[in-house]
């Protein structure tokens, strides 16, 4: 438990003190009236509204907004993994799509976010098809150049061995793409949550977007702030969920047997 605690400081104990300075700064200025509570509040403030709101806020937006994230998130780790699948396993696949993923980048997503509105109303699914948009492209590219970083050798010991292209894929490229599948889910996984919020702030009845908006009109930039540090730790803790799954189950076999040997 003790070296556990050793390592975890010796990893963070530099963040963790750059962030209490910094915090501390924070605080400091503006108690001192250098900047206007109105536009920054200080920690302290921003802590006791979390406190004030804590019922609303942790009982009807954070459900609100994780329900939009994690149901965009699945459809969007569903759509990635195959159209990367078929695009590497079929080029004329990979020739038709791709060029289509890479457009969809292009288009601002404030000016999608109307027209989801316009298609499915203030519903679930208008945020749902935001979060989908921002979290599907960085899970479809980093599959599919996983997926691409088979090892030759070992292919071509795998043919002389009689194994099929099913056995290939499952056996070789599979494990060596988790890395990159992996690190495509912690990029995306954080943008879920900023598609969310711009799904709420655009046309939303709930969820921390919407309730950071209506306290900005309302001047209160307290409860504002303490909106936005939710969703801050939301993302913090998907991603960190992420990356423990990646360390359970995204190193390739094979991989620590090189290592260990």
């Amino acid at each position: 438990m003790k070296h556990s605690v050793r390592g975890w400081l010796a990893r963070y104990g530099l963040f963790l003190l750059l962030m209490i300075l910094l915090l501390a700064l924070w605080e400091w200025i503006v108690c001192m009236g250098w900047v206007p509570s109105f536009i920054i509040p200080a920690p302290t403030a921003i802590v006791r509204s979390l406190y004030e709101h804590h019922h609303l806020l942790l009982a009807t937006h954070l459900p609100a907004t994780l329900m939009e994230v994690v149901v965009g998130f699945g459809l969007s780790i569903g759509a990635g993994i195959a159209f990367a699948t078929g695009m590497h396993m079929n080029r004329s696949i990979e020739k038709a799509l791709y060029p289509f993923i890479v457009i969809s980048q292009t288009i601002p997503l404030i000016a999608l976010s109307p027209v989801f509105i316009l298609w499915f109303g203030y519903t679930l699914w208008s945020k749902v098809a935001v979060v989908f948009l921002i979290a599907f492209f960085p899970i479809v590219v980093s599959t599919y150049d996983g997926l691409r970083q088979g090892d030759p050798e070992q292919r071509e010991l795998l043919l002389t061995m009689g194994a099929t292209k099913w056995d290939i894929f499952r056996k070789l490229q599979i494990p060596l793409a988790l890395p990159s599948f992996f690190s495509g889910l912690k990029m995306s996984v954080v943008y879920c949550v900023v598609g969310a919020t711009i799904g709420e702030w655009l046309g939303g009845s709930k969820g921390l977007g919407y309730f950071s908006r209506r306290m900005s009109s309302n001047m209160n930039t307290d409860a504002m702030f303490a909106a936005i540090m939710l969703l801050s730790l939301l993302g913090i803790a998907l991603f960190v969920l992420i990356a423990w799954m990646e360390r359970r189950f995204g190193t390739p076999r094979h991989a620590g047997r090189r290592k260990a040997g």
